[in-house]
């Protein structure tokens, strides 16, 4: 049984298909498959039913493209931001993505095809298992236009241990894939994309043949400890918007000011 779902956001889209127990989320935007709120909103929304699917086992996040995986928050709506609660309301769409992510019963497994900025690194660190190629560069960039990887930071540190994430959240340089597999973003880094889909669909097929109580009884162990991210990422939401509207960030995004 094959289960079909589109849904077109603010030029980009968001596309959901069960089949043979797995579902397969792909999201795109023709702007480097950067994360409109919009966007954001229909990928937690995806995510959220898919765990919920009776006739899925597992789920297979991946992006349109051959460029990027993830250019991070959409420039276009940052300087859209006027005030202080529109800004939270943005943000706050990363922080409901991580919740339904790592509250999903189900493995998720990211596939990782290009590079991964701001909030792409956080979609791959709050995966269960993300699979990449050579090409899967990784970088924080929030400081540069003068704000922090406050929401996205939070599974990121989770993963990599505050030793590797400060550096990484203060200097917005590029990491490659080799870092991020040696400090567990990525839990398979492969030569190309070829290389990769066969990975990927090796991962995909096990689990989907394994036992779905386990699963979730394992995903429930990977994540315990964070019972309290619905308040912490609500308060960094708060953070991140205010920010937002400094005269730092509106020069570097290119807001009018107001």
């Amino acid at each position: 049984m094959t289960n079909v779902e589109t849904h077109s956001i603010e030029g980009g889209r968001v596309h959901s298909e069960t089949l043979n127990g797995v579902t397969t989320i792909t999201f795109g935007h023709p702007k480097s498959n950067s994360l409109p709120a919009a966007l954001l909103l229909e990928l937690a929304r995806t995510v959220a039913a898919a765990g919920k699917n009776k006739q899925s086992q597992v789920i297979l996040l991946r992006s349109e493209g051959t460029g990027a995986f993830c250019a991070g928050a959409s420039f276009d709506e940052l300087q859209r931001i006027t005030d202080a609660v529109h800004g939270k309301r943005f943000f706050m769409g990363f922080a409901n993505l991580i919740v339904a992510m790592i509250r999903c019963p189900k493995f998720i497994v990211t596939r990782v095809h290009g590079k991964a900025v701001g909030g792409g690194v956080g979609i791959v660190a709050a995966s269960d298992y993300a699979i990449a190629t050579e090409g899967a560069a990784l970088r924080l960039s929030e400081l540069a236009v003068g704000l922090g990887p406050f929401i996205v930071g939070v599974p990121i540190e989770r993963k990599i241990g505050t030793g590797a994430f400060a550096p990484m959240a203060a200097d917005a340089d590029w990491r490659t894939a080799q870092w991020g597999e040696q400090h567990g973003l990525y839990a398979e880094v492969h030569p190309d994309v070829e290389s990769m889909d066969i990975a990927v669909g090796k991962r995909i097929e096990f689990f989907a043949a394994s036992n779905p109580e386990a699963m979730a009884e394992l995903k429930s162990v990977f994540w315990e400890g964070t019972e309290d991210w619905p308040e912490l990422l609500q308060k960094r939401a708060e953070m991140s918007g205010t920010l937002v509207l400094s005269d730092f960030t509106t020069k570097a995004v290119g807001r009018k000011p107001t």
